[in-house]
């Protein structure tokens, strides 16, 4: 986290302190002058709207621009905005994946309601009280847009009479062979169902058994090292047999068995062995039964960063991918993904097998919990990037109803992602839908069918060294 986010995190916490001390004296005040009665009823009221209006977790000010830079030489051209219809002020270049960088800014509902923008059958929702620039994703409305017929409304919000529009043109790398990266079960699913279901040569490589966290699973009368295991065995099995369904082979999914939040110790000490934080394991060996080669940590089983590297060596040379899709170094700021996009780098420096490009994804934000906002179905913005990011080139391919739905069912096979949702989490998710006008889709309960089932999935495409 940068040190600009710690300031901004410190002060939302130091403020959220200060007004809950300052509505407990006025609370205590009115109890002790009116009625007692009126501190209890004025608490609920107080915990209800705290619940509809302010408890995303939103790292930034709405009045802050989103900062994006795109490679030199990105076909990029002035459009204007028309009685509700984009016009361009030249001919579109080639290019698959359209983004238009466009100042929003909220009307007054917009400060209680999520603002969005109906791109004509899309919508793309914004952070409340948005009042800056923001990148609205077009991939998809590229016919619709040379005809002068692609339709922006802003609702709760307005927009300005003129943008820029950037055009990137890529190959489909679907028809490249790829390698996914996933720290964890689902991870895969989350960023890249789309792509691996279209992919006529991938693998997908698990880091990590994601054995932690598992307390919801003693209530089948475990200790939590026991739920730990059996947690981390369920999720093992997710990461081989999910994929099947997308069309992906047997031989083509490796389950590498390290364990949850541990890849950054790793890597901070690449010789010594870091086992489970909850379950006591430390033999990576208990998951890998399955797996359909024989790696170099299958020799002793130690979960080092040393073994980790080997074995991801040996994947590369095996599978020889030209093209890998891994966690964005810089924007997805979860710790074990950091130390995958780290992992994966350190190997092809040493593997024989030179992969070109990286795609990067982000399931994960630093600074909005919510991004994409707005409900499962609908588009996918560029996500808050309020320090400027690498000027990397954005591919955003379209997933039709069909293969959303399919996503949809892959999320549910996830163990990670099934069960019912909190008390807290259920009482919110009601006053939300009555007071906020919020939807959350009938595929799951879990918040990421909203998030990742969408219009689009969204990577960062960048070269690779040499």
């Amino acid at each position: 986290m940068t040190v600009r986010k710690q300031k901004l995190l410190k002060a939302h916490r130091r403020n959220k302190r200060l007004t809950l001390i300052g509505a407990l004296l006025v609370l205590i005040g009115l109890g002790v002058t009116l009625a007692w009665w009126l501190v209890p009823l004025l608490m609920l009221l107080g915990w209800i709207a705290h619940e509809a209006w302010f408890a995303d977790h939103l790292f930034y000010r709405g009045s802050d621009d989103y900062q994006y830079r795109f490679p030199e030489g990105t076909p990029a051209q002035p459009v204007s905005l028309e009685q509700g219809r984009l016009r361009l002020s030249a001919p579109l270049a080639e290019g698959e994946t359209l983004v238009l960088a466009l100042k929003v800014r909220h009307r007054w509902p917009g400060r209680w309601l999520d603002p969005f923008v109906e791109i004509g059958s899309d919508r793309q929702d914004f952070e409340r009280g948005v009042d800056g620039l923001r990148y609205l994703n077009l991939s998809g409305q590229r016919e619709l847009l040379e005809r002068g017929e692609l339709t922006l409304r802003g609702r709760r919000c307005r927009l300005a009479d003129s943008g820029t529009l950037h055009v990137m043109a890529n190959p489909d790398f679907t028809r490249q062979r790829s390698m996914i990266l996933a720290p964890h079960a689902d991870d895969a699913e989350l960023a890249a169902f789309g792509f691996y279901s279209r992919s006529s040569d991938i693998s997908i490589v698990t880091l990590t058994q994601g054995e932690i966290e598992a307390e919801s699973l003693q209530r089948l009368g475990l200790d939590l090292a026991q739920a730990a295991r059996l947690k981390g065995r369920l999720r093992s099995w997710d990461s081989l047999a999910v994929p099947l369904w997308g069309g992906v082979k047997a031989s083509h999914c490796v389950q590498l068995g390290y364990y949850c939040l541990q890849l950054p110790p790793m890597a901070q000490a690449p010789e010594t062995p870091f086992g489970s934080r909850e379950s006591g394991d430390s033999d990576i060996r208990s998951v890998r039964g399955h797996n359909p080669l024989p790696l170099p940590g299958d020799r002793d089983g130690v979960p080092s960063w040393n073994n980790l590297v080997a074995d991801l060596v040996a994947l590369l040379e095996h599978y020889q991918p030209e093209v890998i899709i891994t966690p964005h170094p810089e924007l997805d700021p979860h710790a074990d993904h950091v130390a995958t996009t780290q992992a994966i780098f350190q190997a092809i420096a040493l593997s024989r097998s030179k992969p070109h490009t990286a795609l990067f994804y982000a399931n994960h934000l630093h600074d909005n919990d919510r991004w994409p906002m707005g409900p499962a179905g609908m588009g996918i913005a560029l996500p808050p990037a309020i320090e400027a990011l690498p000027a990397d080139r954005l591919w955003s391919p379209l997933l039709d109803p069909a293969l959303q739905l399919d996503k949809a069912m892959a999320l549910g096979m996830q163990h990670d992602l099934q069960g019912p949702l909190a008390l807290k989490r259920r009482a919110r998710r009601l006053i939300q839908r009555v007071l906020s006008g919020r939807r959350w889709p009938t595929t799951g309960e879990d918040e990421f069918f909203r998030k990742a089932v969408r219009r689009h999935e969204l990577f960062w495409v960048r070269r690779v060294p040499d």
